[in-house]
């Protein structure tokens, strides 16, 4: 039989570890949750070492599916127990089944559903834990799942936008990139043996082609392709870390056009979470710092820690945000107004309403700027390259005419 080694807490939330031979995992955590132990980690002797696995293997639609159902069967009165084992039963994601196999578990061994949650951090964020913990705190977890659910499907919209607004060009000028390549480096050669032997004089853009030929085909070509690569591994590690994610995020927001897209990505981010979490019952201060780090952008986190910090020491929210001179002026004179009227909540989401509609209003508006741009800039190129290399067949059939 083997032997398994457990870590979990007790009743008295006090952390318990052993060693305990079972027939399976299954069987061990079936005991101990009959003795009240709520297990965090469960593994076979001698087998303890796992793979690890990158992302969480859940998708944020998912997750809104999960918790749009989960609200309705609480609603309908369901143990929640129950809810977790049916939910979890009817998942074709295995990992977010097992996940959720997990949190049933927890709950069925006496933990609270947002402990248990907190367990698989990766999958419910701080936001999403303290949001079913204030739930469960005031007996309203069916109205906080519903919030939890609608914040996760309008967060997807609000990726989805800024996807569609990246796709295209980066697509285009990829494809234009690999076509010119492909043309630089297998179609001119074959023109130009064919030029070695005419006899025939060569016009200037002709002869340019023919040097970034040369240039594309020879060994400093394909070092400046790897250091390209090279370039962007080491930006990805860069923005890794505190000081090159603040110095990137500042410069994407300065950027014209795009830079005035995140910021109102950023602005309907921060007003719909800060929303949500103050309509949930979630004090002002934690509401800020789980904002603060689920920004998605280092200098409005920076800016939201600093607004933190001043509420702490007693301020108003609306004063430090004007500070940071990060947030329009119209979104810091309405939460003004929220604060004085006492409808904060309600204030933020209108905010945050309105700024998701203006994100799809830009990102409409630029990529109907973007197209013709682009497909000019697929002409120009790509057309330049090919009549380029005609020009000097042309100077010869003329010469040919002229004879």
């Amino acid at each position: 039989m083997p032997v398994f080694t457990y870590r979990g807490t007790n009743r008295a939330g006090a952390t318990v570890t052993g060693e305990r031979a079972a027939a399976s995992k299954s069987e061990l955590a079936s005991m101990l949750r009959r003795e009240s132990i709520n297990v965090s980690k469960l593994s076979e002797k001698g087998k303890e070492f796992n793979i690890p696995t990158f992302g969480t293997g859940v998708e944020a639609k998912e997750l809104a599916v999960f918790t749009r159902q989960f609200s309705v069967m609480i609603d309908a009165g369901l143990p929640l127990v129950q809810c977790l084992e049916i939910l979890a039963g009817q998942q074709e994601n295995k990992t977010f089944q097992k996940i959720l196999t997990g949190v049933r578990g927890s709950v069925e061994g006496g933990a609270t559903l947002s402990t248990s949650m907190k367990q698989y951090e990766k999958v419910f964020d701080p936001l999403y834990y303290n949001m079913v913990e204030a739930g469960e705190t005031g007996g309203i977890l069916d109205t906080i799942l519903q919030r939890l659910a609608s914040y996760i499907e309008k967060n997807v919209k609000l990726k989805r936008a800024v996807k569609s607004a990246m796709i295209y060009p980066v697509s285009v000028l990829g494809i234009a990139a690999a076509v010119i390549t492909l043309l630089l480096w297998k179609v001119v050669p074959i023109f130009v043996t064919l030029f070695n032997g005419l006899d025939v004089d060569l016009p200037l853009p002709t002869r340019i082609v023919i040097a970034l030929s040369n240039f594309v085909g020879s060994i400093y070509g394909l070092m400046i392709f790897v250091f390209a690569i090279g370039a962007g591994i080491a930006t990805k590690f860069w923005y890794g870390t505190p000081q090159g994610r603040m110095m990137i995020d500042g410069l994407l927001l300065k950027v014209p056009v795009v830079g005035d897209v995140l910021r109102k990505i950023a602005v309907a981010r921060f007003t719909r979470t800060l929303g949500t979490l103050i309509s949930s019952g979630v004090p002002i201060l934690e509401g800020l710092d789980i904002t603060a780090r689920t920004s998605g952008n280092a200098v409005v986190e920076k800016a939201i820690s600093e607004t933190r910090k001043a509420v702490e020491a007693g301020r108003s929210l609306v004063d430090p945000l004007k500070e940071t001179d990060v947030f329009p002026g119209m979104v810091t004179q309405m939460i003004g107004v929220g604060e004085q009227t006492g409808a904060m909540d309600a204030m933020l989401q209108k905010i945050a309403d309105f700024y998701e509609d203006e994100v799809d209003a830009a990102v409409k508006d630029m990529l109907t700027a973007i197209e013709p741009i682009m497909i000019v800039f697929l002409g120009v190129v790509v057309g330049g390259v090919v009549i380029s290399m005609y020009l000097p067949l042309f100077s010869l059939i003329n010469k040919l005419a002229g004879h």
